[in-house]
């Protein structure tokens, strides 16, 4: 180490030392000097890590939150930020991490719908993979890999780089980053023609607990099993992903169209719950509940809007309209042609006037806090179950309900293929969402009304488990105590994210990180005495 770097590791040892929540000032001053060893010359230690005395700091720790609910001044803040430039910046926070007893949390994009990527009760630090955004896209042999910090829109506008008839089926928000996305399945507008984003994984490059650098050979089967849908920030620290492309048509047709329950909105979403999960497995369309103004003054409605996907022409997609979905009077005009690209533009919300350049704007979307919850269903529910969700939803400011569909490739799939398993059976996936803009004031309120709406659902909804869908995280479910995880805690949650699948996921947990160093409140606990006790 040179004079200099040793000057300015000093320094910064001085300036967090002043901090009273760092675990203590020797394992402090011994991090700092444990994660020099693994910078090149050209990249100092003090360039890669920031502490709360850093000008940068608070800008850095909120450049990518999307929820503001977890940005009170209450919300915990870690002792520090490491933002690595190189792997080797990986391997060396998680050996001197574990070295020196400090707790870490890894965030590469944070869409993190709970904050665990960049929050936590215990002290801790964060590895922000921000910087590590490489993407290399081969046609040729229809692969890309893609590095974990990368947003799916810098994915999709490099794919559209090199070919427009090549896609991704990964997610609709552009800003959301494909490290944790992909590990926890990870679907979009093209799942029912090409499953999940998980699904599409075909090797993967991981920090395993003792700083190693894996790939899909090397790791093993089991372990790129549990990534691939089962949650990689119970494994080890994601590098990058190796990906399949798929094939896109040079034209896509897509519509939105708008409902109200005068218009009959309740019969249409009836019905729609009996064809999404069969109609062609080019077709998606999913549902968006929302409440609008009516017309008269002070009075509150609800609006349905179904959005879709077609892979392919409008010529092709009103014959099948007309067969399968005729109550909704899709018409010509209704219909847009576009290029698959533009067409994630537009159900990313992004005026058509845009460039797709804006695909690769990185910037903090949000202003909102949100809290959200997920379930999945199997038998339709009724006329009578609908209207009431409506009286529920009239009741709060701003909420919105998704309904995803599921059928074609997902029922095709195993659902033991991965971790993610929902796949046959389910006719589609609802996610609850509610907005505000105060920051701490308000929170109870709203979450209280999605818990009301949430527990309304309950007879119609997915039982044994009530199942939920990882990447939209709940703590509602139950969490962990991270400071010594068991079993029990952990299958209250684990069941309804990954069904019979998570017995296996703490099979292979206990396997790579038998001591739980890769853990937060909702992490795959390794095999203790009582699962081994019961053949666990």
């Amino acid at each position: 180490m040179t004079t200099s770097g040793s000057a300015i590791l000093s320094l910064l040892f001085t300036l967090i030392f002043s901090i009273s929540w760092v675990t203590s000032n020797s394992d402090s001053d011994n991090f700092f000097q444990c994660l020099s060893l693994f910078s090149q010359p050209s990249i100092p230690v003090s360039k890669i890590i920031y502490t709360p005395n850093t000008s940068s700091y608070s800008s850095i720790l909120q450049s990518s939150i999307q929820n503001l609910r977890f940005l009170s001044p209450t919300t915990p803040k870690p002792q520090l930020i490491v933002k690595p430039l190189h792997e080797s910046h990986i391997q060396g926070a998680v050996i001197c991490s574990k070295k020196h007893g400090m707790h870490i949390r890894v965030r590469s994009g944070g869409h993190d719908y709970e904050g665990l990527s960049y929050m936590s009760d215990i002290p801790f630090i964060i590895v922000d993979l921000f910087n590590l955004q490489s993407i290399s896209v081969n046609t040729e042999d229809n692969t890309a890999w893609v590095q974990a910090g990368a947003t799916l829109g810098e994915l999709y506008y490099r794919i559209a780089e090199k070919s427009r008839t090549h896609g991704f089926p990964a997610g609709s928000c552009p800003t959301v980053g494909v490290g944790g996305h992909f590990s926890g399945g990870g679907f979009g507008t093209m799942l029912r023609k090409y499953g999940l984003a998980a699904d599409n994984v075909i090797d993967a490059h991981l920090v395993d607990v003792n700083g190693k650098i894996l790939n899909r050979e090397s790791m093993g089967e089991d372990l790129f099993w549990a990534i691939r849908g089962g949650g990689g920030a119970s494994f080890g620290v994601i590098i990058s992903w190796k990906i399949k492309l798929v094939p896109v048509p040079p034209t896509v047709t897509v519509f939105r169209v708008k409902k109200s329950l005068e218009q009959d909105a309740t019969k249409l979403v009836h019905r729609w719950q009996y064809v999404a999960d069969k109609l062609h497995e080019d077709l998606y369309i999913n549902v968006v509940i929302g409440v609008e103004n009516g017309k008269q003054k002070g009075e509150r409605t609800i609006q349905v809007t179904f959005g879709s996907l077609f892979l392919g022409e409008v010529k092709e997609l009103l014959p099948l309209m007309e067969k399968d979905f005729s109550e909704l009077g899709l018409e010509r005009q209704d219909c847009i042609e576009m290029s698959w690209i533009e067409s994630v533009l537009y159900f990313a919300g992004i005026s058509e006037e845009e460039s797709l350049n804006v695909l690769l704007d990185r910037v903090r979307q949000s202003n909102d806090s949100f809290k959200a919850k997920s379930d999945y269903v199997k038998e339709p529910i009724s006329e009578i179950g609908l209207e009431g969700i409506w009286k529920v939803f009239l009741e709060e400011e701003t909420p919105i309900m998704i309904l995803s569909p599921y059928g074609g490739k997902m029922s095709e799939i195993s659902d033991s293929e991965t971790p993610f398993p929902h796949r046959k059976g389910y006719i589609y996936e609802i996610q609850y969402l509610t907005y505000w803009e105060e920051v701490t004031e308000a929170s109870k309120k709203h979450i209280d009304w999605i818990r009301r709406l949430y527990s309304y659902l309950t007879p119609y909804v997915s039982k044994s488990p009530r199942a939920s869908y990882l990447n939209y995280r709940d703590l509602d479910l139950g969490r962990n105590n991270i400071g010594n995880t068991s079993y029990t805690q952990a299958s209250v949650w684990g069941i309804k994210y990954f069904n019979n699948n998570f017995k296996r996921l703490v099979r292979v947990k206990t396997m790579v990180d038998p001591s739980n160093f890769f853990r937060n409140e909702q992490s795959i606990p390794p095999l203790l005495s009582w699962g081994k006790r019961r053949g666990y």
